[in-house]
């Protein structure tokens, strides 16, 4: 199963679901990507994800254009649809979780527990 997860910046939200992603999604192909990729995973977005015992500290920003030629099983948008283009898959959900990319920690920490309840509910859903 190739899963996906979009937002603008490839830097906070979406790199946080990706690493939710690789605990609950288990044996699925796990990628984020953006629509304008910062280039970056926000230092406090890594932070945030280690208090939650996961290293996201290897995971890389990348453009919606970079991702390898993959058909797509679940498609989620993290931010909203608006500032995401459309990417093919046979499962579409929007989220549309609030950024945190200039916040503080606690927001950083709100956004990422979040981020945690709808990959366990994406995760009860899928097969």
């Amino acid at each position: 199963m190739n899963v996906l997860f979009l937002c603008k910046g490839n830097s906070c939200r979406s790199q946080m679901a990706e690493g939710f992603a690789r605990k609950y999604l288990k044996g699925a192909r796990v990628l984020s990507a953006g629509s304008r990729p910062e280039g970056y995973v926000h230092p406090k977005a890594i932070e945030v994800m280690a208090e939650a015992g996961i290293d996201i500290s290897g995971q890389r920003s990348k453009g919606i254009r970079n991702l390898p030629p993959l058909e797509w099983d679940v498609v989620v948008v993290v931010c909203s649809e608006e500032d995401c283009p459309y990417v093919p898959g046979k499962y579409h959900e929007v989220w549309n979780v609030p950024d945190p990319f200039n916040g503080d920690l606690a927001l950083y920490r709100k956004v990422r527990d979040e981020i945690e309840c709808h990959v366990k509910r994406l995760a009860r859903r899928l097969p």
